[in-house]
């Protein structure tokens, strides 16, 4: 892809507007590409899981703010170094962390591949 394709497909982008999950997620999926990417996600919503039921099980709730820092720490290497774009969730917070669950639910699920945007 040409650089100007890229600078035209950013801004193009940048000006969505959502007012539903439903028309965000193949959105939120088209800036999840590259398999890298998708596993860090895949891997940071785990063991953001994990630290989170250990923080409430174990009554170590100081802990839980690790849970959030796994899961976006992983992201947003798979974002910078392997699909190199700034990620869904510096514009649209809250559906890209519904989208985190959502797109590892459709992994688990074997379904992310029927679900994610052809080329």
């Amino acid at each position: 892809m040409s650089t100007e394709t890229e600078n035209s497909e950013n801004a193009v982008n940048r000006d969505l507007r959502f007012t539903n999950f439903s028309e965000f997620y193949p959105y939120y999926l088209s800036e999840h590409r590259n398999s890298t990417c998708r596993s860090l996600h895949y891997i940071g919503s785990s063991i953001g899981l994990g630290v989170l039921l250990f923080s409430i099980t174990s009554g170590k709730f100081q802990y839980i703010p690790l849970a959030l820092v796994a899961g976006y720490a992983f992201a947003w290497i798979g974002h910078f170094f392997f699909e190199h774009n700034k990620p869904a969730t510096f514009r649209y917070p809250l559906w890209s962390f519904i989208g985190d669950w959502v797109m590892l639910k459709d992994f688990l699920l074997g379904r992310i591949d029927k679900k994610l945007p052809r080329s």
